[in-house]
């Protein structure tokens, strides 16, 4: 049996038919009651970039998924994209691989994206003012993309490095129905939003403690290795609620990581967003509360989001 090999022109197609928000969600409540094993990351850290091995499966699903996925952050100058990678779909019943799924790392940043749009369903608050973007590349613009579904806010402020990154920014978002505005002033977005991402690869910190306000809620999804850092770390001391992606991989990565490393969080703090899907723990309670949700990427994600498209391109 030959295993399907499916492109990126045809992944972006069956993408646009699916709902995969409750897909995803699923994914988090399965890895949270014990149902998904999830192997540690690997992890290639090169000179130029890394690599990301994430991979596992659901029990009683019919597969088991191996996603490849890299991050070379020079390779903007170089006019190449800065992830590339693929999936592989096996059968659990017989380790047949059944489909290669060459999508570049588009369905990486798809449920990047639709995880963003999750932590800002049941943590955002009740009244998002502005969306406050940080960054300005792939990640920034899907995570905006999809917060349409979690959130009715059509204000944003987006920050960047640099004038060119942020018009670019905008051209690329203008058909999205947004008000964007831009800073390349980090103090700008912490002040003045009450719902933040930031998607950056930065190794310190962009948002600082002397800034944070109540209500606030920040999604961070940049910080996805041991050394990067996009948040100070006594904002997460400061928070009522601080949400991983996955409790054990966040203690190894990841703002959760970096807080915990600098004295600043205890573990029994934590609380997994499998958690809150299911409603056996709460996120926010009030609009009040400062919460911050680290999202270090966990393979429940790349398993649903894969058995999706596969399951939509044998039954089509």
């Amino acid at each position: 049996m030959e295993p399907k090999i499916i492109r990126l022109k045809e992944i972006i197609e069956i993408v646009k038919s699916l709902d995969l928000i409750p897909a995803i969600e699923n994914g988090f409540a399965d890895y949270s009651s014990g149902r998904a094993i999830v192997p540690p990351v690997g992890e290639l850290l090169l000179d130029k970039g890394d690599v990301h091995i994430k991979y596992g499966y659901i029990q009683e699903d019919d597969f088991y998924v191996i996603k490849i996925a890299s991050g070379f952050y020079e390779n903007q100058s170089l006019g190449l994209p800065t992830g590339y990678g693929l999936m592989l779909v096996f059968s659990q019943k017989t380790g047949i691989l059944v489909s290669i799924m060459l999508d570049e790392e588009f369905l990486t940043n798809i449920r990047t994206a639709v995880a963003g749009a999750i932590a800002a369903k049941y943590l955002a608050p009740k009244q998002v003012e502005r969306i406050g973007i940080l960054g300005t590349g792939t990640q920034a613009r899907l995570q905006l993309e999809y917060l349409k579904h979690a959130v009715t806010c059509r204000k944003v402020l987006v920050w960047g490095r640099g004038e060119k990154q942020l018009a670019q920014y905008c051209s690329k978002m203008k058909n999205f129905d947004f008000e964007i505005e831009t800073t390349t002033d980090t103090t700008d977005i912490l002040r003045s939003c009450n719902l933040i991402v930031t998607t950056t690869p930065a190794e310190k910190p962009l948002l600082h403690l002397s800034d944070l306000h109540r209500g606030v809620h920040i999604t961070a999804v940049g910080s996805d290795t041991p050394d990067k850092q996009e948040l100070d770390s006594k904002i997460l001391k400061q928070a009522d609620r601080v949400v991983a992606d996955s409790i054990s991989q966040c203690l190894l990565r990841g703002e959760i990581h970096q807080s915990i490393k600098r004295g600043h969080l205890n573990e029994n703090r934590l609380i997994e967003l499998g958690n809150i899907i299911t409603g056996k723990v709460n996120g926010r309670t009030s609009d009040d509360q400062i919460t911050v949700a680290d999202l270090t990427g966990v393979a429940v994600q790349d398993i649903k989001i894969a058995v999706a498209v596969y399951n939509n391109l044998i039954s089509n």
